[in-house]
């Protein structure tokens, strides 16, 4: 907390055309549990506790592009996913509905797009 004001960060939300189905996709890739679904807004959060997701409604929604180029539609934030080994988290990504982004940045690290294309990245920890 920062001065005694009480500021707690709770979830980060994602904007999604379907916020069920992208909901639905973390939920494999992280084996989180959803605890509410609602139509317009569904969220999850780690039994382990800490920073939950959330996804909802954005009509009209347009994919990020990644990377993006001039007049692209560019990403607002990606999330950062460490795991323990990094060729089978992809390929668990990838059964989950993922897809390995063509563009790599960086050697440890792999980004993949969700569904609804945000970009999100695995690395090792």
């Amino acid at each position: 907390m920062l001065d005694g004001t009480g500021l707690t960060l709770t979830t980060v939300n994602l904007s999604a055309p379907d916020p069920a189905a992208l909901a639905r996709f973390y939920q494999r890739l992280l084996g989180w549990e959803i605890t509410e679904d609602e139509s317009d807004w569904v969220l999850m959060r780690s039994p382990a506790g800490g920073v939950g997701l959330a996804f909802q409604t954005e009509s009209p929604y347009h994919r990020p592009s990644w990377p993006a180029g001039p007049g692209d539609q560019q990403m607002m934030m990606h999330l950062e996913i460490r795991v323990d080994d990094l060729d089978r988290a992809a390929a668990h990504a990838v059964a989950c509905g993922a897809t390995r982004a063509d563009f790599q940045p960086q050697e440890d690290v792999l980004v993949h797009l969700d569904p609804a294309g945000h970009p999100f990245c695995l690395y090792l920890g």
